[in-house]
């Protein structure tokens, strides 16, 4: 099955790099500098930010549904991000994901979780087809299953 991976839109996060350290911390947001070219996944680009690239670290609702499902944790942002188009993948995987174990969470389209799997990213393409195959499954969310963070949704193209 075709599917589509897409980043988060930047304009939400757009006006949070011009606030201040104060500001950030009264809306749950750290400001970070990339320590290291891995472990900074940017949520906009899908990619990992490059060592010594700022960051916003902060809670993002990313599965906003009526219902025991309804989700929120914490993403980053990289402000290399502010500059980019969208980012889509089609039929393909974002370059962040070989190197991680991923949570893939099957929704249907009320937004309950119907299937999931925990998978090496290298081998998390035939995953992503088996559970967009199922009958009733409308898309798909990947975590980073480590520390849980959301990384995207995958829709059938």
């Amino acid at each position: 099955m075709s599917f589509v991976i897409r980043g988060l839109s930047p304009d939400p996060f757009l006006p949070l790099f011009a606030l201040d350290d104060a500001a950030l911390a009264a809306r749950n947001i750290r400001r970070v500098v990339a320590d290291a070219d891995h472990g900074f996944p940017c949520r906009v680009t899908l990619q990992d930010a490059r060592q010594g690239e700022t960051l916003l670290l902060l809670p993002h609702l990313h599965h906003d549904v009526a219902g025991p499902y309804r989700a929120s944790g914490p993403i980053f942002v990289s402000e290399a991000a502010l500059q980019a188009s969208p980012v889509e993948f089609r039929d393909a995987l974002p370059p962040t994901f070989p190197r991680r174990l991923l949570s893939l969470r099957a929704y249907d389209a009320e937004g309950a979780m119907r299937d999931a799997d925990v998978v090496e990213g290298i081998d998390a393409l035939p995953h992503l087809h088996r559970l967009l195959g199922l009958p009733g499954i409308a898309y798909l969310h990947v975590h980073n299953a480590r520390r849980g963070c959301y990384a995207c949704r995958v829709d059938p193209a």
